[in-house]
């Protein structure tokens, strides 16, 4: 197994794709996802769901306390990539090891609440990484810079900010102009379609939560646009 600095990158793609992780993986959603990649990844444990399902991925990386010997042992050495450090979850350590236009994760949103909070974390401190979380009933990604979706009317559309941050909207029941929203004060869940959205925002920060139904289309949209925020510093 490699030991991989944090700098330094396991997969490059200029395609979108694929993370699987240890946590629920819905087989349906997992299938769509892995439909819209090209190289697939599986963080720790995750990779015991692709080969149990015959696909072998093209990187694991994680600490590795949850894939167990019987499922390495099929996995070809160069493929496995340790990161020992424990500062950061496994998703971390995936994300900040792939270089491509947008990461389709599945199996980081479920049943633990700590685990899919971590996650959220993860997305909020690399808005330079564009990533997509899809679970059995949502997808969540780091809001870009400026975002056009077209969707059906009256669909749920949530904001969830990870820190201070305001914005522009068309196109939602209830406009987000003038509206400073924040993790402690203001939030922006369960808004609504009106017709085509279009968002902006003053500075990175900002979750967007919406249903699964809309993951085609917002891969779409991610890949249409210029998705990245530059890194924050620290």
């Amino acid at each position: 197994m490699t030991e991989i600095g944090l700098i330094d990158s396991v997969i490059e793609s200029a395609g979108p794709v694929a993370l699987i992780g240890g946590g629920d993986v819905p087989g349906a959603v997992a299938e769509r996802v892995l439909g819209m990649a090209g190289a697939v990844v599986g963080a720790d444990g995750g990779a015991e769901w692709l080969l149990r399902r015959g696909r072998m991925p093209d990187a694991v990386i994680g600490d590795m306390d949850s894939l167990t010997p019987r499922w390495s042992r099929r996995l070809p050495p160069e493929r496995l990539h340790r990161v020992t450090e424990q500062d950061s979850t496994d998703f971390e350590k995936c994300l900040t090891r792939i270089e491509a236009p947008l990461v389709l994760g599945v199996g980081f949103l479920g049943a633990q609440v700590d685990h899919m909070l971590a996650a959220f974390s993860v997305l909020a401190r690399f808005p330079d990484r564009p990533c997509l979380l899809a679970g059995s009933n949502d997808v969540v990604f780091h809001a870009p810079p400026r975002l056009r979706l077209t969707l059906g009317r009256g669909a749920r559309f949530s904001l969830y900010p990870m820190r201070q941050v305001s914005g522009h909207s068309v196109g939602l029941e209830w406009p987000i102009d003038g509206v400073t929203f924040a993790p402690d004060a203001r939030v922006g869940t369960s808004n609504r379609v009106r017709g085509p959205v279009e968002l902006s925002f003053d500075g990175p920060g900002m979750l967007v939560i919406l249903p699964v139904a809309a993951l085609a289309d917002v891969v779409a949209a991610l890949l249409g646009s210029d998705a990245r925020w530059p890194a924050l510093a620290g």
